[in-house]
């Protein structure tokens, strides 16, 4: 140990003069690390003061002191032992707190006389600005920006040449195609997709169309336009240089029309799609724009049909749905029918079904009703809605399509019986069905209310249709009034059209629930009638000061009406001399009765008057 002491040399490392870099910014300037004042460094040496390494050096001085006396004789040894102090360790840790409390004392006397010693923060010397790295730095950044600007301007320069170019007009019109419609290259082949698959389509018809370079492309004809905003348009004489190969099943125009019938007579009809025409009159050849939207609306006419025709065979009504062909026939009321058909023609073959001939006649021959057409629209963009969006906010694990009920139906312990609950819903077709029905129910209350405001000139009726309604139920406001006493009485009334019943409510708040057939309202409407002429009459009498000896507004004497019950009102006049008593029913009309004072000769005979 000693000869290692010996051959151990002391070495001081002095630190370099610049200080060291922090940061180099994007331009070139470089930031340093700020050198410590001389308060952080006495800190800083305090801090690597080891107090116990003092007490391991004496330590190790003693052990080889005690080895050097046992080479000696025990006699020695033995006195060496008997002069050490036992206390001595002791004595030597409280010097050592003594001196550290006395620098201690020191330290604090000084700062607190603030003589000697300063606490205060001390600015710093702002750092030696090195010109020449920060030019480099600045040099070196702009030099980036510049080689971005440059191969965005050789971009910009190359795409231009290529838009005003005529030779690559292939590539241009490849990248109109691109922009609306989705493709993908396989092998040496340019193939697209027409499928709804985004929209959660399950039909399995194939939807592929493949792009190809026209090579019978006329000389001479005038060029291409290649212009911005010529992507879908293309003049007389002039052909695209691209060519869109379509599958047979997809070419032509289709659309399916929904029809209501009662035997032969057509209620009203509607087109779920506009039929398109693939054939441009002013273009030598039909572009492929076009006859790419006439194939999707071919593919999306089928898909929506093989749905319906798909529902139509699980569904059990009463009367079984019937699927025939490209028809679907399903009973809306007893004798009237919906008809739900697919209408493909194709530009090779112009000839249909018979079948499908006569549905199309009459549907021409018919009124065309926007009301279900709209509707029925409504409920398609409603379903597509429903499949491309998921209800938020939702966990990133949960399965695609599934509501927040069905998620929450682990944690909330749903039974068997709450979860068939939230399976359960509606068709397409049970949808279709329903506005169908409310149409029909909706066209037959109409012209109930026409038949009676046509038929009683005598009170009149008013009616107000709701302007906000829904495809299955629609509401309006009764009112009827006598002609030149519209201000002594007026009777209202509320009717409710839905999808199977018609509800009329009162204006005392009564409610009166029908059916589907039409007599029903037209029983309730004749006895509203009947009513309110009785109360117009009371209501009269109270003006011209007759006395109302009685009011029945059930009659049971008398003739029996064919609908509903007549009612009556018995009143003298103010001398008493003549005493009215009038009838008023729903088919019989309203009928007089005169009598005169028993004794007056005057009035002893009755009259009667009918009108």
């Amino acid at each position: 140990m000693n000869a290692k002491m010996a051959t151990s040399v002391d070495v001081s490392l002095e630190a370099l003069a610049e200080n060291q870099i922090q940061e180099i910014s994007l331009d070139g300037h470089e930031i340093y690390v700020q050198p410590i004042s001389m308060s952080e460094s006495l800190t800083k040496l305090a801090q690597r003061i080891d107090f116990t390494k003092m007490e391991e050096e004496g330590k190790e001085l003693k052990s080889v002191a005690a080895n050097e006396t046992e080479e000696g004789d025990d006699e020695a040894k033995s006195a060496f032992k008997q002069e050490t102090w036992p206390w001595d360790s002791v004595h030597t840790k409280l010097r050592h707190s003594l001196t550290e409390a006395s620098v201690l004392l020191d330290v604090l006397n000084i700062a607190k006389e603030k003589r000697y010693m300063l606490l205060d923060p001390i600015q710093q010397e702002p750092p030696e600005s090195r010109m020449f790295t920060q030019v480099l730095g600045k040099k070196k950044a702009l030099n980036n920006a510049a080689q971005i600007l440059q191969h965005g301007s050789e971009r910009l320069r190359k795409s231009d040449n290529l838009y005003h170019s005529s030779a690559p007009a292939f590539q241009m019109e490849l990248l109109n195609v691109r922009r609306n419609w989705r493709l993908k290259k396989v092998a040496n082949s340019i193939l697209g997709d027409l499928s709804y698959k985004s929209a959660g389509s399950r039909f399995r018809q194939n939807g592929t169309f493949e792009v190809l370079e026209n090579k019978e492309m006329e000389e001479g004809a005038g060029g291409h336009d290649t212009t911005p905003g010529s992507a879908g348009q293309q003049h007389a004489g002039r052909r695209s240089s691209l060519h869109v190969a379509i599958p047979s099943h997809l070419q032509g125009a289709s659309y399916i029309y929904v029809s209501i019938q009662k035997d032969t007579d057509s209620l009203a009809s509607a087109n779920l799609t506009i039929p398109s025409h693939p054939t441009d009159p002013l273009a030598g050849e039909t572009h492929w724009q076009k006859k790419l939207e006439a194939a999707q609306n071919v593919l999306f006419c089928k898909e929506l049909f093989s749905q319906l025709a798909r529902e139509a065979v699980q569904l059990k009504p009463p009367i079984p749905h019937m699927v025939i062909g490209n028809q679907i026939t399903a009973t809306l009321f007893p004798g009237i029918q919906l008809f739900i058909g697919l209408c493909h023609s194709n530009d090779q073959d112009r000839s249909t079904e018979p079948q499908q001939q006569q549905q199309q006649q009459q549907r021409q021959k018919s009124e065309h009703n926007h009301i279900l057409e709209h509707s029925l629209h409504q409920l398609l963009r409603e379903m597509h809605t429903a499949n491309i969006s998921l209800p938020m906010p939702h966990p990133s694990t949960a399965m695609l399509g599934a509501s927040k009920r069905r998620r929450l139906a682990g944690p909330h312990a749903f039974s068997r019986a709450s979860l068939l609950q939230l399976i359960e819903g509606k068709s397409l077709l049970e949808q279709i069905i329903e506005q169908a029905q409310h149409t029909v129910l909706r066209i037959r209350s109409t012209n109930v209310l026409d038949s009676i405001a046509m038929q009683c000139r005598d009170p009149q009726i008013v009616i107000h249709w709701n302007a906000l309604s829904d495809a299955t139920h629609a509401a309006m406001k009764l009112n009827i009034t006598s002609q030149g006493y519209e201000t002594i009485c007026r009777t209202s009334l509320a009717i409710h059209i839905h999808t199977t019943s018609v509800r009329v409510i009162y204006r005392d708040g009564r409610i009166v629930k029908l059916s589907h057939e039409p007599h029903e309202l037209t029983n309730v409407l004749l006895g509203v009638v009947s009513v309110h002429n009785i109360s117009a009459l009371q209501s009269l009498s109270k003006l011209m000061s007759w006395q109302i000896l009685s009011t029945c507004m059930n009659l049971g004497v008398g003739e029996v009406e064919a609908l509903g019950n007549a009612s009556a009102v018995v009143m003298a006049s103010p001398s008493g001399e003549r005493v009215l008593a009038i009838k008023s029913g729903p088919i019989s009309g309203v009928r007089v009765y005169v009598q005169g004072l028993p004794g007056n000769t005057s009035s002893d005979a009755s009259t009667l008057e009918t009108r």
